[in-house]
This record gives structure tokens, sequence and C-alpha cells, in this order.
């Protein structure tokens, strides 16, 4: 039987298709997968996760650029199990968890810190619990905004993603998630400012450009707010 592992793993722009005799969930850190898992057809990038249970064959494809997060389980958390769609949202602490992950395997090897790093983070999918369903159409627009978030995702072009009304999707937006897509930009803008200034040594006014932000101003105030300190502070 194999045992709960994580590793960082690439993947080949020309589809593929296997099974194993192991559970997995692939977490996308840089880039998208297509991945083909039972009903689900589709795209999964950075902030989604998508589960592939044991001995289900599946099809899949990536630009050889990206990078993904792989869990290999003998065991599903009894959350993932329940769910019935393969593929969810990562709340934001567990994005920022995925992340760490991510850094901590490219850095150094430590077969005890791997096995702890894995434990916490099932443990973490098990806590996030029943909020794994959304919407397709939601799913879709949260997956056009994770691919780029430093464009102008105004209520208007998201509502007209959903094919909804705008006064349509913004309810079904926050039943979906909890918050306006508004409040959900800006949530992920924030955790990608906080990590470029965290692990890179980028300017903070191309920090700011690339979380969507033309004036520096703008978001020194914004970043400001949100973490209680300026960007430069922080970094």
């Amino acid at each position: 039987m194999i045992s709960d592992r994580l590793s960082i793993r690439s993947y080949i722009s020309q589809s593929r298709q296997h099974k194993h005799d192991y559970h997995q969930i692939v977490l996308p850190l840089q880039g998208v997968i297509e991945m083909q898992v039972g009903e689900f057809d589709g795209k999964v990038s950075v902030g989604d996760a998508i589960v592939i249970h044991a001995g289900l064959n599946h099809a899949f494809s990536a630009d050889e650029a990206a990078r993904f997060l792989v869990v290999d389980l003998s065991q599903l958390p009894s959350s993932l199990c329940r769910s019935l769609t393969p593929k969810f949202l990562l709340s934001p602490a567990i994005l920022a968890y995925v992340q760490f992950c991510g850094l901590q395997l490219m850095s150094k090897t430590d077969a005890h810190l791997e096995s702890e790093m894995c434990c916490m983070l099932l443990q973490l999918l098990e806590q996030q619990g029943p909020q794994l369903r959304i919407d397709p159409r939601i799913a879709n627009v949260v997956s056009e905004i994770q691919q780029d978030i430093s464009q102008n995702w105004s209520v208007e072009r998201l509502a007209k993603l959903s094919f909804l009304s705008p006064t349509q999707f913004k309810t079904v937006f926050k039943s979906n998630l909890g918050e306006t897509s508004q409040q959900f930009v800006l949530q992920l803008r924030m955790e990608k400012a906080k990590a470029l200034l965290t692990h890179t040594d980028l300017p903070v006014q191309l920090i700011g450009e690339k979380v969507g932000f033309s004036n520096p101003s703008a978001f020194t105030r914004r970043f400001s707010q949100f973490f209680g300190q300026p960007p430069k502070s922080y970094r």
C-alpha cells in the first residue's frame, strides 16, 4: 500500500490518460491543467484542487512550465469522499499553506517534515468540509479570475462569463463563496502581493501592477488597509 506523500510535478501538453491504485489530489502551484475525471472535463488552476479516486481512469495535459503539488494517498479525508464533484475551491488560508508546501519541497528534502506537512494539509482539507460544492457557473468565473488577477474584473464582466445578469450573479456568487466577487478578487490580489513581497525582490510598484494596481499609491493604501502596514514595511 502506498504511503501518503507530497511531491512537485509537471506534465506535458500532449494529453495522456491512466489510472492508479491509490487516491490523488492535484493542486496547481503555477499554471493550469486540463483534466477529465469522471463527469468533470475542464481546467484546474491555482486556487483549485481536484480529487482522483483510486482505480478511476483520468486524462490530463498541461503546459510543461506549469507546476503542481500532488498528494498521493492510501485513504481520502472523509469530507472529500462525500463531495459530489472532483474539483473544488481552496480557502485562502489553505491556498497559502499549499504554496508554502510547494516552496518547502523545492528548497530541501526532509522526510519527517514532508510527512508532517502532508498530515497538516489533510487536516485542513478535512476542516474545510462541505464548502467543496460550487455552482459550475461560479466555478468557471473563479477559474478565469485566478488565471489573471491583474485584470479589471468588474461585476458586469464576471456576470457575462457566468451567463447571469449582474443582480443574479451577485446573489449566486455570494451564496456560493460567502463574500462578494470584489472581496474575493481583493483577497486573491493581496495574498499574491504578500507572496511576491516575501519571496521575490521585485520592486513594490511592479508587484502592484502584477496584482492589478496601476497606481502605486492605491496599491500601498489598499495593502495597508488589508494587512495593517504598507508594502515596504511588510518586506
